[in-house]
């Protein structure tokens, strides 16, 4: 059945992209005939009948932007059925027959628990740095975001080199290391240590050692926050090695930034068939990319399945470092 109301919303951390997609989720819509609301703040928005209609005009000038235009927000209240409830029936007094969701595996995963408990049909994109959704290579905002550590890594290298210093990077990951993995190898790092490898920094510490003894200058070494605390790793660089060691910290600003063009032109792609989709009467189905091409992806799958890094990547880093 096609359907007359849609709405869409961002949820969870923000990612650069997530502008170009709900802006194509919007235009898509209109283009066909069909009404749209925005959801503002996530789940909590949806909780608490934060709705609102939206136009072409609504989405205007927000492509280029990094963060999301609806907002983000953590909601409690979603968590438990009765707050799903309440959220559901503040989109079905608006008729509001499909939802468009668009964030990471947490996001997902309540929108997988509102599609069960209410019927509503849910499309899901995957807006998330990490690139940790199952079944696709590709998350809206990855691509941005590791460009944004590159380029923090190559102006880190000039000082570490200036100061014949180590540097440890710490960047986002806390159950995926793709971020410091692919911004590790683009960065030239020397190791690259993320949660899904098992590493030994006496052995990590010893090799560094034994460089510096035979003349290098400085070396780069990119963490995953959840292979540990850069702080406290290169406090035991610096014990065992004796080598000036600094540590650099990157937060937040790896999720804000104007999109890359790869992230503005995917998410547009994703946003337009996930309109269309849903309009259609596709439900519990999340789009993303894999190997170049759209692919859609069932949404219980995607969520109850944990995506693993590429061995590949982990060889090549090996080699390449």
């Amino acid at each position: 059945m096609i359907k007359k109301a849609i709405a869409v919303m961002t949820s969870g951390g923000d990612s650069p992209g997530m502008n170009a997609a709900a802006r194509a989720v919007v235009r898509t819509a209109l283009f066909e005939g069909v009404e749209v609301y925005g959801i503002n703040n996530g789940y909590q928005g949806m909780v608490d009948d934060d709705i609102v209609p939206l136009d072409r005009k609504s989405v205007s000038d927000i492509i280029q932007r990094g963060g999301t235009f609806l907002g983000t927000a953590r909601c409690m209240e979603f968590k438990t059925p009765e707050g799903r409830k309440k959220g559901f029936d503040n989109l079905v007094k608006r008729g509001v027959e499909g939802l468009v969701i668009i964030g990471g595996d947490g996001s997902l995963t309540g929108g997988s628990l509102l599609s069960k408990e209410t019927g509503l049909p849910i499309v899901g994109l995957p807006g998330t740095i990490d690139n940790d959704v199952w079944g696709m290579d590709y998350t809206i905002g990855c691509d941005t975001a590791a460009n944004t550590i590159v380029d923090a890594i190559n102006k880190l290298r000039d000082t570490a080199s200036a100061h014949r210093r180590i540097i440890l990077v710490e960047v986002m990951g806390r159950h995926s290391g793709w971020l410091a993995m692919m911004s590790g190898i683009a960065g030239g790092a020397e190791y690259i240590l993320v949660p899904e490898v098992k590493f030994d920094m006496d052995e990590v510490c010893t090799e560094l050692k034994e460089m510096y003894d035979a003349g290098k200058r400085y070396s780069i070494i990119v963490v995953a926050e959840g292979a540990g605390s850069a702080v406290e790793l290169g406090k035991i660089v610096a014990e065992k090695t004796q080598i000036d060691t600094r540590v650099s910290v990157l937060g937040h600003i790896q999720r804000g930034g104007s999109p890359t063009v790869e992230d503005r032109m995917k998410a547009s792609m994703l946003g337009e068939k996930a309109a269309l989709a849903i309009i259609s009467g596709a439900t519990n189905v999340v789009f993303g990319f894999n190997e170049g091409k759209v692919v859609g992806v069932n949404l219980f799958d995607a969520v109850n399945n944990k995506k693993t890094l590429d061995p590949e990547l982990v060889r090549l880093s090996r080699v390449l470092a």
